[in-house]
């Protein structure tokens, strides 16, 4: 374990254990158990993951998570509103944006796969094996032929935002291809989308997770026709809201509940998750490869695309002193 790894785990700890004295940390009690509110991206609630993570936690502790599935910008939202203890999402840029406006504390990456793109099996446009910079420029130009028809998530989602850094990444700006008829917007979440684009023969940008529940479950015949990019990978963080920003929310439990997620027991069982159905872990564990010195392609890509000043927390936002002397 490198030396900032330490810190942070110490940080965290001293956190939980003041978070825990304080009189707040017992104002939501349902049952005799204390209530935990999640905001979350429906990439990761779809697939039933979540479902097993909150299990395995509350068999530890006496503690009832609930999940608030959403967008990663509704997710935000929430938190920002104090209707949501924390935040599990997937948007780097919007993470780093409300952790610099004083929302959130102790971020933590915990897990990463990658976007896809998806399509019907006789992919009118062409784009199968292409890079996304070819493939959306087929798409466009098949889709102004009448050819072909993309459905976009539309909701400022993690997905969504994504989406749209691929259509700039292509040379082309979102905001101009909507007003296109064979452009469409759902407005839903990740599995409603994938059901659209299946049932109007039309491609998508989807998490590979998300897809392969759908898929596997017959749900979809889309099929996965440019992925495994480095433009394509989804990384998934969690981050505490600031109890100085929102008083009222269960700041120790949300803490422990971070402690859980990135302990290896949970990291193993997020590898581990239907793997045995799928034939592919559909969200992979980032913890042990971001602490490994040996430095993958992988983990270089994460720090390249999900760190923010050569970290995944920058220290002012764990520093649980810090913390403590401004709120």
């Amino acid at each position: 374990m490198n030396k900032k790894t330490l810190r942070w785990l110490i940080a965290l700890t001293t956190a939980i254990l003041i978070s825990i004295a304080g009189t707040a940390y017992y104002l939501t009690v349902i049952h005799g158990k204390r209530r935990l509110i999640v905001s979350t991206t429906t990439s990761l609630y779809d697939t039933g993951l979540l479902e097993l993570i909150e299990k395995k936690f509350e068999e530890k502790y006496p503690i009832d998570v609930s999940f608030i599935s959403v967008g990663t910008g509704k997710a935000i939202q929430f938190a920002k509103r104090g209707d949501a203890d924390l935040i599990l999402v997937h948007a780097p840029e919007k993470e780093k944006a409300f952790l610099n406006e004083g929302y959130g504390l102790f971020r933590k990456i915990i897990a990463y796969n990658f976007f896809v793109i998806v399509g019907p099996p006789d992919d009118p446009a062409g784009i199968r094996g292409l890079n996304v910079t070819e493939a959306f420029t087929k798409i466009v130009n098949a889709g102004r032929k009448r050819e072909a028809i993309w459905i976009s998530r539309g909701d400022e989602s993690g997905t969504h935002v994504k989406e749209k850094s691929l259509w700039n990444i292509a040379g082309l700006e979102w905001s101009q291809l909507r007003n296109e008829k064979w452009f469409m917007e759902s407005g839903v979440g990740m599995g409603q989308t994938l059901l659209i684009a299946n049932e109007r023969n039309a491609y998508t940008l989807s998490d590979i997770g998300t897809y392969l529940k759908y898929k596997g479950d017959n749900l979809i015949n889309l099929e996965i026709l440019v992925s495994k990019e480095k433009e394509l990978l989804n990384v998934y963080s969690v981050i505490a809201v600031n109890p100085g920003k929102a008083p009222n929310v269960n700041f120790g439990d949300a803490l422990l509940f971070i402690k859980f997620l990135i302990s290896n027991e949970c990291q193993t069982l997020i590898g581990e998750f239907k793997k045995d159905v799928y034939g592919q872990s559909l969200f992979y564990p980032a913890v042990s490869l971001l602490r490994n010195e040996e430095e993958s392609t992988i983990a270089q890509w994460i720090k390249e695309t999900a760190f923010f000043n050569g970290t995944e927390c920058p220290p002012q936002y764990w520093n649980i002193f810090e913390y403590e002397m401004d709120g």
